[in-house]
């Protein structure tokens, strides 16, 4: 037997923090929330102890109301009913919370979203490192998701943009947590951002969905290939409420066959709370079940 004396207190904490972040991570639920212009609150969504809890607020865009580019300065476009103090009542409520703000998304109204190339990148990048501190000390944010859903064809900026922008956030200490959201004809941009800097990129919220699979061995090869272009312990199965792809419990049958095949099921992404409260929150209430019953980390 050994043992070590620390007279530092705060020395210690950051031992115990380091460790557990190594050996003792929670799965991850990850809920989109606010996007849809519906007046939704955090209040009724089921959060289970256990869990690693990240509501993704539905938007930050660098662009004016009508649509127009502003540079990579963002302003916070989600549900008006997700204040500031809504934010700190949940995480406070629900220690296991995080709250994100996740970037761009597909519209504005009824203006279609798009990265665009800027004439200055460095000029980018700080006009959204101030801009998205601003709002994270605001809204008391922990991280941020990456969600741009369209590029021009001579993308050519996009990974370092973004790279460069999470990586400056951790490094201040403005978020400790980041996540992508790319689906199937975004992934090219999405697989050279990670390919560059996976190690600042906590998660993928691969949309599924998106991919046109409704049946569990469909959705497994859909895994399979999105498994060999990202890491397969930062890749989250994912679920759209009321929408495309695979429906029902047909996506629980899948995580069961993602495990079958060697798949660590580390987590589940829903989108969106919005649209849960209709089936009184069934798939958030029954990922967690499954998140918890299914405790071996890979």
């Amino acid at each position: 037997m050994w043992s070590l004396k620390f007279h530092s207190l705060p020395l210690f904490l950051t031992l115990v923090a380091l460790i557990c972040q190594q050996y003792c991570d929670a799965k991850v639920m990850m809920e989109y929330i606010g996007a849809t212009g519906k007046p939704v609150t955090f209040d009724p969504v089921p959060v289970e102890e256990g869990i690693d809890f990240h509501f993704l607020l539905g938007f930050a865009i660098d662009a004016d109301p009508s649509g127009n580019a502003q540079n990579g300065v963002f302003s916070p476009y989600w549900a008006q009913t997700l204040t500031p103090d809504s934010v700190a009542a949940v995480k406070q409520k629900h220690p296991n919370v995080k709250v994100l703000a996740s970037l761009s998304g597909w519209s504005l109204g009824n203006k279609v979203l798009r990265w665009y190339n800027p004439k200055d990148n460095q000029l980018w990048i700080s006009n959204a490192f101030s801009s998205l501190k601003s709002i994270s000390e605001e809204y008391h944010l922990d991280g941020i998701d990456i969600d741009y859903e369209n590029f021009p064809r001579n993308n050519a900026s996009f990974a370092h943009c973004i790279g460069e922008l999470i990586t400056l956030l951790k490094n201040n200490s403005v978020i400790s947590v980041a996540t992508i959201a790319p689906f199937h004809t975004t992934v090219l941009p999405y697989i050279e951002l990670f390919n560059n800097y996976a190690d600042v990129i906590d998660y993928v919220n691969h949309q599924f969905y998106t991919d046109k699979v409704r049946r569990p061995k469909g959705y497994l090869k859909a895994f399979q290939l999105r498994a060999s272009q990202f890491h397969k312990d930062k890749l989250l199965p994912s679920y759209e409420v009321n929408g495309r792809g695979i429906q029902g419990d047909a996506f629980f049958d899948a995580l069961n066959l993602l495990e079958a095949n060697g798949f660590g099921v580390n987590g589940v992404m829903i989108y969106s709370a919005d649209a849960s409260s209709s089936n009184n929150y069934y798939y958030e209430s029954k990922s967690q079940a499954y998140l918890i019953n299914n405790t071996t980390r890979v």
